[in-house]
């Protein structure tokens, strides 16, 4: 699975770019489904049709494909490239990080030299090595993301965009390995959620679940100094109780636990106090959907070196093909 993970984490595919990831995922998935599709907003939707009867139920599984980038608003008399952020891009990451274009070309972030205090996206520009306007390949609207090689350092792994590229991975690897199952199961591969969660709510309306999951990331709490949060890499999957945008239906969540329970597979609860997913969107599209999520925790979350636990990815997959094996009751 480390292959498959890497080849997706250096993908380009910054929002409202997806298309090398969705392609691909597509190509991954392709055999292991009953039919797949893309929409017209770029979600990709696989579909696994029920393997027997009983109470089952139409589940959407999603991850987002797009990792947070940045995008050229101007260039300036020397060749310097101004810009601005896609998603949540902060300034205090971003000082000599190196920068990929669409078109493969490389930039170097750099800042003013008389700035003072907390850098601003203001005071930053993009050097790609030319030396005047003319000669600037980059023109206004061209988007990058951050370039940064994957690392395996045995039990935990670095790269970049594993916002939500690990969540991609882990559906994959659940729609592949998915065997017996009551449920109609919906693999959605949404595109934008750094930019607002519009992949999430699109989709959710025209696959009208019954049930959903998002699959993603959260924060951690076990570094030096950290703000005190419950999940740690290496503690397993976190089953998600509330962020900024979302409360998980307590069944969903009850449901999550009592398999983990079940399995053997070590689990955490997550609180996040800042911060959602997909899920927030899917909960409320229609008339509203059961929705619960699964997060991996991850250090150093929206930088160029994100850093997530390999048995941390391993348990929750195993814990979402435990969930999707036998009947789910919402008691509803």
């Amino acid at each position: 699975m480390k292959e498959l993970i890497q080849r997706l984490v250096e993908t380009w595919g910054p929002s409202g770019y997806e298309d090398q990831v969705r392609e691909l995922i597509r190509a991954e998935v392709a055999d292991a489904v009953d039919e797949w599709r893309v929409d017209a907003l770029g979600n990709l939707i696989t579909v696994k049709k029920p393997t027997r009867q009983g109470n089952g139920k139409r589940v959407m599984l999603a991850a987002h494909m797009d990792e947070i980038g940045i995008m050229a608003t101007h260039v300036d008399e020397k060749g310097f490239v101004r810009f601005t952020n896609i998603g949540g891009v902060h300034p205090l990451n971003l000082r000599g990080a190196r920068v990929q274009f669409q078109d493969g070309r490389v930039g170097v972030i750099g800042r003013e030299e008389k700035a003072e205090g907390e850098p601003t996206l203001a005071q930053m520009y993009i050097d790609v090595g030319a030396t005047s306007r003319e000669d600037c390949p980059i023109k206004v609207g061209d988007p990058a993301v951050f370039l940064r090689d994957f690392s395996d350092l045995g039990k935990r792994l670095v790269a970049k965009a594993f916002d939500d590229r690990i969540g991609c991975a882990i559906l994959i690897e659940v729609m592949k390995r998915l065997q017996e199952t009551p449920h109609e199961v919906i693999g959605v591969f949404t595109v934008q959620e750094e930019v607002g969660l519009r992949g999430a709510m699109t989709s959710a309306f025209g696959v009208k679940p019954e049930l959903a999951l998002a699959i993603d990331v959260t924060m951690t709490g076990d570094t030096p100094e950290a703000r005190k949060r419950p999940m740690q890499l290496g503690k397993g999957p976190a089953i998600k109780v509330k962020d900024r945008g979302m409360l998980s239906h307590p069944k969903v969540k009850e449901l999550l636990v009592e398999t983990a329970e079940r399995l053997e597979i070590p689990h955490q609860l997550e609180v996040l106090e800042a911060g959602t997913t997909d899920a927030m969107s899917i909960q409320v599209s229609r008339e509203g959907v059961p929705t619960g999520c699964v997060s991996i925790p991850t250090r150093y979350l929206h930088t160029p070196s994100e850093m997530v636990d390999y048995d941390d990815v391993l348990n929750t997959v195993r814990l979402i093909i435990g969930f999707l094996s036998g009947p789910i009751d919402l008691g509803q």
